[in-house]
């Protein structure tokens, strides 16, 4: 099948009880039991639901996976999975992770006894040079938030498997659509699925997915231990706008690559990070391992006061944390995804004060732009 097929017949699309053209919402906690000896496939909502186990073989099909886990959040989708590592355990992640995930590793797993190097992953050297004989995996995002900078995935894979290292991927970006990790190599797909996935700003949800069945095992004791879970009406409504994410990816992107090719010419943008461009410096790795720029990136501005004025004056571009919907969103990354970090370790990073990561949606790209050409104007 093609993937336009696949995002509509993947997984559990009708009902087997009613042939209804697609899975009900089992509102339901626990499921009646016929015998003693003899338990059904459902007992406990947390340990399986049919509407959560629909979604979840919908998304591991479409990743390339055998199994897909659906949690209450992209962070208890990649906390829950970060338990499959133990005290002493060693990661190497890369150097412009989520806020979030940044967070949970320093404030959290560190706390375990599960510590973490931060390294520039757009050098396959330096990833090689944070490896310790406790290493036991490497996390990655490509692109990368926010700076869209690009890791080159199956390099990667090669140098981890060849040294029994896990290689966990958050994919919330691209999408399934544009980039299946699990094809290059890697071991574990992440995704927030209230982004793209999802679509619509209307849940919140995460998701896991492997290829191999051993770790699928160990992933599925943790969700079940742990609890994290996706309630069934979250299930049935991210499922509804995972039908539509290829028409509503191809829109913003087509869009995003529209209002870059604006923003190149505005003196007021300094430098634009997207690797749609022929100058970013990973367009190459990243046209060999995605079938697609995205609809998701960042922009610096000339001043503080340039950044106050776009943030404050869109119209049609919301200010506000997240990303994927179907309205276009304009986040600031120093104060919203990457707050968490300390100021002095985001400027080492990049992320300055001046940045700003746009999330195109599905409005005219034509009025977009015109709305940011109108707030880089105006003036308080």
């Amino acid at each position: 099948m093609k993937f336009a097929t696949k995002l509509i017949h993947s997984g559990q699309t009708i009902d087997p009880r009613t042939g209804a053209l697609g899975m009900p919402i089992y509102q339901t906690s626990t499921f009646r039991q016929q015998s003693v000896d003899n338990f059904g496939k459902y007992d406990y909502a947390r340990s399986d639901n049919p509407s959560r186990e629909a979604l979840e073989e919908a998304v591991a099909e479409l990743e390339g996976g055998t199994r897909g886990f659906a949690f209450a959040s992209g962070m208890a989708a990649i906390s829950s999975t970060l338990l499959i590592f133990s005290p002493g355990d060693h990661l190497v992640v890369c150097d412009d992770v989520y806020g979030g995930a940044y967070r949970v590793l320093t404030g959290i797993f560190a706390r375990l006894g599960i510590t973490s190097t931060f390294v520039d992953a757009t050098s396959l050297e330096a990833i090689e040079g944070a490896i310790r004989p406790e290493t036991k995996g490497i996390y990655l995002e490509t692109p990368s938030n926010p700076l869209l900078k690009v890791t080159d995935l199956a390099a990667v894979a090669r140098l981890a498997r060849a040294r029994n290292i896990i290689t966990l991927v958050d994919n919330t970006f691209m999408t399934p659509y544009l980039q299946r990790p699990l094809e290059l190599g890697c071991d574990i797909v992440l995704h927030s699925g209230t982004k793209f996935m999802n679509g619509h700003s209307d849940v919140i949800c995460g998701f896991a997915v492997v290829k191999d069945a051993d770790l699928g095992q160990r992933i599925r004791f943790i969700q079940n231990g742990f609890g994290a879970i996706l309630g069934p009406q979250d299930s049935f409504l991210t499922m509804r706008g995972l039908k539509t994410l290829k028409i509503r990816m191809d829109q913003s992107q087509q869009s995003a690559m529209a209002i870059v090719e604006w923003l190149s010419r505005q003196e007021q943008v300094t430098r634009i990070h997207y690797p749609g461009c022929p100058e970013h410096p990973g367009h190459a790795v990243h046209m060999t391992q995605a079938d697609g720029p995205g609809a998701v990136f960042s922009f610096e501005l000339d001043s503080f006061e340039t950044t106050r004025r776009l943030l404050e004056g869109a119209r049609y571009s919301a200010f506000a944390v997240s990303l994927g919907g179907v309205e276009s969103i304009l986040s600031y990354p120093a104060r919203m995804s990457h707050a968490a970090v300390p100021p002095e370790e985001r400027l080492r990073k990049g992320i300055t004060d001046t940045l700003v990561r746009l999330s195109v949606g599905l409005e005219d790209p034509d009025d977009l732009i015109a709305d940011l050409a109108a707030a880089f104007d105006r003036r308080s």
